[in-house]
């Protein structure tokens, strides 16, 4: 699967979509992307200023667009399980949860690895897939098209020396992820699943403040936040069979 499909035809009219981590760069441009699609979006993030931000932009790409924020501590087990119980009552249904807490932390070496660093992106990129998967596994098993969808790393399957922690941190959560695939494809039956987990994998992300702040860069094999955005919206158009438990490269695949 390729960043360049032509998604512009997609219509999410009716669904509701829960995105984590919402606030940053990839947030921002899956909000915009999903509520110009027709979805409601209920955006959740620690940072309330720049969750604002993203409700609003948002709210103006598409008239009448169902757009909220809720600052959601996704460490918390029960305050996340709050959060997908408040959504799917107030909506009547939820659809999606699109993951894209981030952080990053890294070494010169392997053996100046700080293990500081893995207790923090444990709980960044390994508890909050946890936390979101169980707290939402309910209601995208009772929506006719479900989908929990993980943005993770190339260096995942191929990690480096000074990348340890971070790539260990998301292989787990990849491997969490499947796990629920694994889950929604039993639930199915013999009829197939009729949710989807699945992981869209990157070898970086690119935004245009990026490309400002570094205009000689060639962010080489980066994937544009808003090609990501697009690729997330058109995972509804795709059976769930097709997309259940697979990693779907956006980069070419190592």
């Amino acid at each position: 699967m390729t960043g360049d499909s032509d998604m512009s035809g997609a219509t999410l009219d009716g669904a509701v979509i829960a995105v984590a981590g919402a606030a940053g760069p990839a947030g921002q441009a899956t909000v915009l992307r999903l509520a110009a699609a027709g979805a409601t979006v209920v955006a959740a993030d620690a940072d309330t200023t720049r969750l604002g931000e993203a409700v609003d932009a948002a709210r103006d790409a598409r008239a009448g667009a169902t757009v909220t924020g809720d600052t959601v501590d996704l460490l918390d087990l029960a305050a996340t399980r709050a959060w997908a119980e408040r959504t799917e009552k107030t909506f009547g249904r939820i659809d999606g949860l699109v993951h894209l807490v981030g952080g990053w932390r890294g070494s010169p070496s392997f053996a100046e690895t700080d293990l500081a660093d893995w207790e923090v992106l444990e709980k960044l990129l390994i508890r909050t897939v946890q936390h979101t998967s169980l707290a939402f596994h309910d209601g995208l098993l009772r929506s006719d098209r479900g989908r929990y969808l993980l943005i993770s790393a190339a260096g995942a399957s191929k990690p480096t020396a000074g990348n340890a922690a971070y790539a260990a941190s998301k292989a787990a959560a990849e491997a969490w992820t499947l796990a629920l695939g694994d889950a929604f494809r039993k639930a199915g039956g013999e009829d197939g699943p009729r949710a989807a987990a699945a992981i869209l994998v990157v070898k970086a992300l690119v935004h245009d403040a990026m490309r400002a702040e570094r205009p000689n860069a060639k962010f080489a094999g980066f994937t544009d936040v808003t090609d990501l955005a697009e690729a997330i919206a058109g995972l509804w158009d795709r059976p769930a069979r097709e997309v259940n438990g697979n990693r779907l490269w956006l980069t070419p695949e190592t």
